[in-house]
């Protein structure tokens, strides 16, 4: 209770609520077309964050980059673990005017391991960049968000 009101106290607003400026982009974000799976798992995500536009007012576009390095090597030389880090950059525009209200970058990474059979490699590998597109669109979503709401 004390906590609650501490925060109201000092201007505290959840990110969506009613009244916040963020809350203006829920279903008004035409996300770019993806052009591969880590794109479309970015976008995917994104959607779930701001719901489908039902009458776009804003767009955003973004690109992601992943580098995979080896990590864990055994005397045998035989790579048993991965590191992947990603990056992706995004910009959020006025469809109308074309002001670019938000950008920035987000960064992340995970690691997967690569031993057992080649089927549980390549399923290991696609969860942990499934994981990095998830965590870099949540991170595009929180900074684009909070941005848009300053820029308000």
């Amino acid at each position: 209770m004390i906590t609650a009101v501490a925060l109201a106290g000092c201007g505290f607003q959840p990110a969506y609520g009613p009244t916040s400026a963020a809350s203006q982009l829920r279903g008004a974000v035409q996300i770019d077309a993806p052009q591969d799976r880590n794109a479309y798992t970015v976008a995917r995500r994104l959607e779930d964050i701001f719901a489908r536009p039902q009458d776009p007012q804003y767009s955003l576009k973004f690109s992601v980059q992943t580098d995979d390095e080896s990590v864990g090597i055994t005397p045998d030389q035989e790579i048993t673990r991965y590191h992947i880090t990603g990056t992706a950059t995004y910009t959020l525009a006025d469809v109308t005017t074309g002001r670019i209200l938000a950008s920035g970058t987000a960064q992340s990474f995970t690691a997967y391991s690569a031993t057992g059979s080649t089927v549980s490699s390549v399923t290991a590998t696609r969860d942990a960049t499934t994981r990095l597109m998830n965590i870099l669109a949540d991170q595009i979503a929180t900074d684009a968000s909070s941005k848009f709401a300053a820029s308000e």
